[in-house]
């Protein structure tokens, strides 16, 4: 009978959660490391929520990969018996007909995703607490949803031990670059040296400290802020189950969640960012503009009061594609990450799939999340959130 795999992983955010978890599933000896709690402040994975949508224009590996996702979201919240995912759906607003408006129509018909195409009447007689300022083109996912982010984080990682996993503690030094196809070990800050047969490393912000060579200039780490404005007493047309998350543009929003307001942020990509130092006090100039967009999209919260204010990161590849990949030396060491704002609804997928590959039950990956040269492929709308 052949050993069970031994397998690190590195970074307990959400991707390496999910990773950890199916690498258990699939009966592989499994360690997962971070450097602090899982859901810690400075992880891009922290925050209270996230959209999960369907809609990704002609990119239909991710409208394929959410739907799945989705699934799996559902079916592990309801054996876990933790309530996860809230299907609350997701407005896509647009200002005309537009490329990827249509592509996304097509492309979830294509893959029998429930999509409802809006007439402006409707859209207003339905949403009447979201203005249509501005507003040409209008149609809701009913089956997507908002994720409780944190909660996940968390969750994923509890199940994960309670598998049989190990959570550890513990900063990872950048791997050596002695010569070999394999990477034997990995090394702590506080000088305990960890051994694996495989290695997967899914750190988010940090992943290009750590492969400096490699995704130096692959991932681009940006500040990005996002904000919580508190609703009227007794008024529950802003929260989840009368109003869906939405997107219009370069800013998005997501309705009154679990007492923390309605969430609205810009999505904009930010100036650089360290995520061990970078100062998280957010800025007056981006509060303005998102204020002046929730007076214009929602006239009855212009006045609204700030409840919270966070800042977190992006971690961007040139064209907005995932990374998932082999280490170019070390044939025993994956690369994931490069969620560029939209990889958290897809991490029960994107886990199983690298999983699978850590494990070798698969061997082809999209290519397009290959490690590769890449180019800027336009608008960020088209992929975040």
């Amino acid at each position: 009978m052949a050993a069970k795999p031994d397998v690190i992983v590195v970074g307990a955010g959400i991707l390496g959660a999910w990773t950890a978890f199916f690498l258990r599933q699939q009966g592989a000896r499994t360690r997962l490391l971070d450097a602090w709690e899982p859901g810690h402040l400075r992880a891009t994975s922290s925050d209270e929520s996230r959209v999960l949508r369907c809609g990704y224009g002609e990119r239909r590996l991710y409208t394929r990969w959410a739907w799945e996702a989705l699934a799996l979201w559902k079916h592990w919240q309801q054996a876990w018996g933790v309530e996860l995912f809230h299907r609350v759906g997701v407005l896509w607003l647009h200002e005309t007909e537009n490329e990827f408006a249509t592509a996304s129509l097509a492309a979830l018909a294509g893959e029998n995703i429930p999509v409802e195409r809006l007439t402006l009447g409707e859209f207003g007689r339905r949403f009447p607490q979201i203005s249509p300022a501005g507003v040409g083109v209008a149609y809701l996912e009913p089956e997507a949803g908002v994720l409780s982010a944190r909660r996940a984080v968390r969750t994923v990682v509890k199940e994960f031990v309670a598998a049989g996993g190990e959570f550890h503690l513990g900063r990872v030094e950048p791997p050596s670059h002695t010569n070999g196809a394999r990477l034997e070990e990995i090394k702590l800050a506080d000088g305990t040296r960890l051994a694996a047969g495989s290695f997967v490393f899914a750190c988010g912000p940090w992943l290009p400290q750590l492969f400096p060579d490699e995704l130096g200039d692959f991932i681009r780490v940006t500040r990005q802020e996002v904000f919580y404005f508190g609703v009227p007493p007794g008024d529950a047309r802003f929260s989840a189950g009368q109003m869906p998350a939405w997107l219009l543009g370069n800013y998005y929003g997501i309705p009154a969640l679990a007492g923390r307001g309605l969430k609205m942020a810009e999505d904009e990509v930010g100036p650089p960012f360290d995520p061990d130092t970078g100062d998280r006090t957010p800025s007056n100039a981006v509060a303005q503009r998102v204020r002046a967009q929730l007076g214009l999209r929602f006239p009855a919260l212009k006045d609204a009061p700030l409840l919270e204010a966070r800042v977190c990161q992006y971690e961007s590849t040139a064209d907005g594609h995932l990374l998932l990949d082999h280490h170019p030396a070390r044939e025993n060491v994956w690369l994931v990450g490069g969620g560029s704002g939209h990889s958290f609804k897809l991490a029960p997928k994107v886990g199983s799939v690298v999983a699978s590959a850590a494990t070798g039950a698969v061997t082809e990956l999209p290519p397009e999340l290959r490690l590769r040269p890449r180019t800027p492929s336009g608008a960020r709308p088209t992929l975040s959130n």
